[in-house]
Parts: C-alpha cells; structure tokens; sequence
C-alpha cells in the first residue's frame, strides 16, 4: 500500500450529496476531505466526523440554524468551483 494513501474507516467520515448541507458544513468550518465525482449523476462531499458534526447536521435539517448570507454564498461558490474545476 502507498504510505501517502489514508485508510479511511466509514465511522469517522460523514457522506452527502446535498450542496446546500455542503455548504452549511464548510460555512461552520468543517474541511471538505474528499469530493467523490465517481458516479456521473451524483457528487458525494466527504468531511471529517467529530464531536459537534452530527448536532449541526441535526440544525440544518431542523431549519434551526443561523447563517450570514453573504459568507453562506461565498462557501457555496467555492464548493462550486471546486467541482467544476
């Protein structure tokens, strides 16, 4: 095995599709580790999990959290660069 490659176990790395959950996550701070473009129809966006991770996701879904608009917006063009470059 490449020392340069990371063996990642599924419990510590948290998946989505959703940009806009995307964006929320790397808005609060979270690093994009890995964005997975494998499958054509669908991008996956792969961010470290840790203690705080799962309540902020729990936030969005609830529609409970609270975002400046114009740095929520610069996170998702960034994101959006990111995948069409």
């Amino acid at each position: 095995m490449n020392e340069n490659m990371k063996i990642i176990k599924e419990s510590n790395f948290f998946e989505c599709s959703d940009i806009s959950l995307a964006s929320t996550l790397f808005y609060f701070g979270y690093k994009i580790e890995a964005i997975n473009k494998n499958n054509s129809s669908r991008v996956v966006f792969v961010f470290e999990r840790d203690n705080k991770l799962d309540e902020l996701i729990q936030g969005f879904w609830a529609h409970s959290l609270g975002v400046d608009p114009l740095g929520y917006f610069n996170c998702l063009k960034e994101i959006k660069t990111r995948l069409y470059q």
